[in-house]
């Protein structure tokens, strides 16, 4: 099964350098983590992620850490691409939004989530397509990614143009689950997105100069 690592990690392995790095040990189940109250907390001033602020993410998070994510439009940035691979087959969706803060008086967390998801023999809509993911909490020099896409699996994508935005722009809307635990790049810690569902808007990848 092809995977599309390469885009999506190299991208955050840049956001935490310093890390070492070596192939983690077999996934277990993550060891439970602080429980936290669904993040409906505001999010940065980034501007809508598509027209009408119609994008969201809901998430499940166990391990590490343990929440429900249920982020609107006005708590996301995102941004991505319609060939991350540089050959067509794949498509880069990068999402970010809070972590409920469990100190009130504090600023709540950022966790960005990376998906890459493989377009090959692309249908609408597409379904049962390997997806590999990488999960960063922002500010605290930690990542967690799959290290390929077969621990993970978007069983509904449907991909449409967006109206009066970027010329080739897309809005993506995917729903998929993941089978086993991201790790830390020491194999450490894990982190389990037992299901997602959002939708977001992408723009094609500009041809290389």
């Amino acid at each position: 099964m092809r995977t599309l690592q390469s885009g999506p990690v190299a991208l955050c392995l840049a956001l935490l350098m310093g890390c070492g790095a070596r192939a983690p040990a077999q996934a277990a189940d993550p060891a439970p983590g602080p429980a936290l109250p669904p993040a409906r907390a505001a999010a940065a001033p980034s501007g809508p992620c598509l027209p009408g602020a119609a994008a969201f993410l809901r998430a499940s998070l166990r391990g590490a850490v343990n929440a429900e994510l249920d982020w609107t439009d006005a708590q996301l940035t995102c941004e991505g691409s319609s060939r991350p691979d540089g050959q067509g087959h794949g498509l880069r969706v990068t999402i970010a939004g809070p972590l409920p803060a469990q100190d009130p008086a504090a600023a709540p967390p950022r966790l960005r989530f990376v998906f890459g998801i493989d377009t090959s023999g692309d249908a609408a809509p597409a379904r049962a397509r390997p997806t590999n993911l990488t999960v960063i909490f922002e500010g605290q020099q930690q990542l967690f990614a799959t290290r390929g896409d077969g621990h993970c699996t978007t069983d509904r994508l449907l991909r449409s143009a967006v109206e009066g935005g970027v010329p080739g722009g897309e809005r993506i809307e995917a729903r998929g689950f993941c089978t086993a635990p991201a790790s830390t790049l020491d194999g450490g810690t894990r982190l389990l997105v037992t299901t997602f569902d959002f939708a977001a808007g992408v723009k094609p990848e500009e041809p290389a100069k």
